[in-house]
């Protein structure tokens, strides 16, 4: 197993690479979010408008929210190695809560820039920190039964699609479940529910098990087999089950005008909340990825691996920034305060943005400005051990 030394600490250096791309890719969406001229008027994966530029540009930030799910139970795993059962409870239920209150408190506000709160929107920290409360319950039960329960909610999780509801007929507790909508709770305030909890817990639960692959006992030969194998079989039945077209995902592929966009179709899985296929689709190259990571060489690791160390403190810094300098672009080009309180994104306008040509040039440019931040916090967190560095 690959590891690095760093002070005081051992990281599993496949793991913190996989997850340093994701970080590294899902800036990518948030800068099209906020820079693009079509964000905001557009839709990606919307086949009568994209391009197929614009639909990669959009798809391959899909693996992020998974493969960071799937790895945050991985380390749950291994966190839970060096502490009692009780101790390993009292972490995640508290870590968990972390996570909510970070949600509802911090990311509503540097994604709205909104201080009334007028649009609260729990995305993917919020159902992180419930599956890390549900985790500190049910960890206590045997890996098996861990195993079982990840899996009915990953492959079954489709069937309670037949209950979603039509548009404005929704009840609020059951878009909190499986089904995204908005709400609006009073004249001044809506709740946004972007990420539904089924079947998040259950990805994270199949992250869990699979942290007991990385254990020194485990042979690192046979590790790399079954996660060759596994995200062989994985990837493997998504093209198989999005071929039939019956089970796995609410929206089927069709014939499109053309093959190149007939291909697009194929992929055009749903994420909110993420369908079987679109798990199958991520988490199945994720694993292969961690099988190939494991006897990765060359310099770049030690970029991408930087990002994976800290990935709240990133994720936070990236997103603020973002807001920010699209702020100051706004203000500068004239606008003032009134032009911009309003809308979900606060002085971000429908009609401002770039081509995605300037999107990716930002993008580069914002990942490579926070890797010295980002490595300085790397090298703190790894050689001291206050309480609050677990949390951040």
């Amino acid at each position: 197993m690959s590891t690095t030394a760093l002070p005081g600490k051992q990281r599993i250096d496949s793991i913190d690479l996989l997850r340093g791309f994701v970080m590294i890719i899902m800036a990518l969406d948030h800068v099209r979010d906020f820079f693009h001229i079509a964000a905001v008027t557009g839709n990606p994966t919307d086949m009568n408008t994209t391009t197929p530029v614009l639909f990669f540009t959009r798809w391959i930030t899909h693996f992020c929210a998974p493969v960071f799910v799937f790895l945050t139970g991985t380390g749950a795993f291994l966190a839970g190695r060096k502490m009692s059962k009780r101790e390993l409870s009292a972490f995640l239920f508290k870590r968990g809560l972390w996570l909510i209150a970070i949600e509802l408190v911090i990311m509503n506000f540097i994604f709205s820039f909104n201080p009334h709160y007028s649009i609260v929107a729990v995305q993917v920290i919020w159902v992180i920190g419930w599956s890390l409360v549900i985790l500190s319950v049910l960890h206590w039960l045997p890996l098996r039964v861990l195993l079982i329960i990840g899996l009915v909610l990953v492959l079954g999780h489709n069937l309670l699609d037949r209950f979603d509801a039509q548009p404005g007929h929704q009840v609020l507790w059951w878009a909190f479940l499986h089904q995204q909508f908005f709400d609006i709770v009073s004249p001044d305030h809506t709740i946004f529910v972007l990420y539904p909890l089924i079947p998040w817990p259950g990805i994270l639960l199949l992250g869990y098990c699979m942290g007991s692959l990385f254990t020194k006992e485990f042979d690192p030969v046979k590790r790399r087999k079954w996660l060759l194998k596994g995200g062989m079989l994985i990837t493997l039945a998504f093209f198989v089950l999005r071929w039939i077209n019956i089970y796995g995902d609410a929206a089927v592929w069709t014939t499109q005008r053309n093959g190149v966009y007939t291909v697009l179709s194929f992929f055009n899985v749903t994420k909110y909340p993420p369908s079987l296929l679109f798990l199958c689709m991520t988490l199945g190259p994720a694993l292969i990825a961690l099988w190939a990571l494991e006897t990765a060489k060359g310099k770049w690791k030690n970029f991408v691996v930087v990002y994976g160390r800290v990935p709240m403190f990133y994720y936070l810094i990236h997103f603020f920034l973002i807001h920010f300098i699209c702020m100051i672009i706004f203000f500068s080009n004239g606008h003032t305060l009134t032009e911009g309180a309003k809308g979900f994104f606060w002085f971000r306008p429908d009609d401002f943005g770039y081509s995605l040509g300037g999107v990716y040039l930002i993008w580069a440019a914002l990942v490579l400005s926070l890797y010295p931040l980002c490595k300085r916090y790397s090298e703190y967190k790894a050689s001291h051990t206050q309480w609050w560095l677990s949390y951040l």
